[in-house]
């Protein structure tokens, strides 16, 4: 470090900061700051889209929450009364005390549980993992719950829109198309579900979340490493991925650890930003340095990956994280990336150029796929075909919606592909559960002090904003790891709010 700030490019960077702090520009970008600002304060029409709805500001106090949460509260409490009856026998016993602390760290448990997860060979991956994995979790969770009495799930901060999301596929399993081929898929939501619940309830403290972080960072530096071994031992090139008439010279696309090329820059973009954040927000300089050092690899790693529609959106996803993080920023950010451009490889640059052409044979098999997608929701609007990639392929099989060479596997559409599987009331509710919490994240940032907490909550909006709009070119959830990794993003967000909450006093339903 001390290096760096004696080195020629820091003085010179000290000093373009200087000048600008001075200039006509940065007063100018300040009072438009504070003129947008008060536009959002002042405005109607601002206000009611910036505020949380009546909806989910009454779902805290509301019969239905009460209800549910004194039901899957239920098995602590009881336990706990148990602890109560026989807590002199409970305290003398060392497996008792032992099973009490771990329960009481359950987000310990996690942090390690999701670097085990994240981190193993696609070949050697299996999706009941992670049932079992955070089932594991809730039980040592309601081990704690019978130690202590306040140590109970939050469903309140899951929130009503993420709660009628998963109602809904449960919807999707009940009016499928293929009731059987639909119930394998229901498993992973549920193992979505009970990552998100654990980790609003178990998150209490800024090491609690920043442990979390860092669990992520450390699937990132895994397959991000494995990925640019993969790349110096040379990957085959796969023309069904790749034209190779517009795409000539460019190199296979890297997997690392996971089977496909999109998937894995899906993972990068869900983790990266939160591993921005642990370099903005890291205490020890040897942690910011193994911080950077990720970012880097995981930099490198997406760039490997060759997808397109990832790349757009973790571009995305650092913009909306500057603007919520430091507005004034923005300037500076985007002058660097229009910088940066000159130094990209011309295999990346070349195979950004093809995004919008129309003869590359990857955008333009799109086209069936959307058709018949929309054919699915015109015939079934309201219930879907049902959950699961599996019962829209056989519906659209037996129904002859799809007219291509190449197999039908999902819309490429998170949007059209979550309606086509869990219906209207699904994809409402995923868009309604998407908002409300970038729109909490966003409130947050805006009226909280700066702090590690707000750091991660905005790193965790920004890649839930570049997965939207890398949404708009493909089906994140097509693999469940992928899915949970998402709802572990979703998470984090709900617990950086609650955790900015408690340390500023701030109400976020304001």
């Amino acid at each position: 470090m001390t290096l760096l700030r004696e080195s020629y490019c820091y003085h010179l960077w000290t000093v373009l900061l200087s000048v600008y702090d001075k200039s006509a520009v940065h007063r100018f970008l300040a009072a438009a700051g504070r003129w947008c600002n008060r536009q959002i304060d002042t405005s109607r029409v601002l206000r009611v889209l910036c505020r949380e709805g009546a909806v989910a500001r009454a779902w805290p106090e509301s019969a239905l929450c009460r209800s549910l949460s004194w039901l899957i509260n239920l098995p602590g409490s009881l336990l706990h009364r148990l602890y109560e009856a026989f807590a002199l026998t409970f305290e003398d016993s060392f497996f008792a005390r032992l099973a009490f602390s771990l329960g009481e760290s359950t987000a310990i448990a996690q942090s390690w549980v999701i670097m085990l997860l994240w981190c193993i060979p696609f070949t050697y991956w299996n999706n009941a993992y992670s049932l079992m994995a955070f089932s594991a979790l809730l039980v040592l969770f309601y081990a704690g719950s019978m130690h202590r009495r306040s140590y109970r799930l939050d469903l309140a901060g899951v929130g009503f829109y993420p709660l009628v999301l998963f109602g809904a596929m449960f919807l999707g399993v009940l009016f499928s198309y293929a009731p059987s081929l639909s119930l394998r898929f229901l498993f992973y939501h549920i193992s979505a579900a009970l990552l998100v619940l654990i980790t609003v309830s178990a998150v209490g403290t800024l090491t609690d979340l920043k442990r979390l972080a860092a669990g992520g960072a450390v699937c990132v530096a895994v397959s991000g490493v494995y990925g640019i071994v993969q790349r110096i031992q040379g990957v085959e090139v796969d023309s069904s991925t790749v034209d190779l008439a517009l795409n000539a010279g460019m190199p296979g696309r890297v997997v690392s650890i996971f089977d496909n090329a999109n998937t894995f820059a899906e993972v990068l973009l869900l983790l990266l930003p939160l591993v921005l954040a642990l370099i903005l927000c890291s205490r020890h300089p040897v942690s910011r340095l193994a911080a950077c050092c990720v970012f880097v690899v995981g930099g490198i790693a997406l760039g490997m990956t060759y997808s397109r529609a990832t790349w757009v959106g973790f571009a995305c996803a650092m913009v909306v994280f500057v603007f919520l993080w430091k507005p004034k920023l923005i300037p500076g950010f985007l002058l660097l990336c229009c910088l940066a451009v000159p130094f990209l490889p011309d295999t990346i640059w070349n195979r950004i150029l093809t995004i919008f052409n129309p003869a590359d044979s990857s955008i333009s098999s799109r086209i069936p796929l959307y058709k018949a997608a929309l054919e699915v929701i015109s015939s079934r609007p309201i219930r879907g075909a049902g959950l699961g990639t599996a019962t829209p392929q056989a519906y659209i099989a037996d129904w002859n919606l799809y007219h291509a060479d190449f197999p039908y596997v999902h819309s490429h559409n998170f949007y059209l592909e979550v309606w086509i599987e869990a219906g209207l009331l699904g994809v409402v509710s995923f868009v309604a559960s998407m908002l409300w919490n970038i729109k909490r994240a966003a409130h947050t940032a805006r009226h909280c002090a700066d702090s590690p907490a707000r750091i991660l909550t905005c790193a965790a909006a920004a890649a839930l904003c570049g997965t939207m709009v890398c949404g708009l070119a493909d089906y994140l959830w097509n693999y469940p790891r992928v899915m949970c990794i998402f709802w572990f993003v979703f998470a984090v967000a709900l617990a950086g709010v609650k955790l900015c909450g408690q340390q500023k006093g701030l109400d976020i339903a304001e």
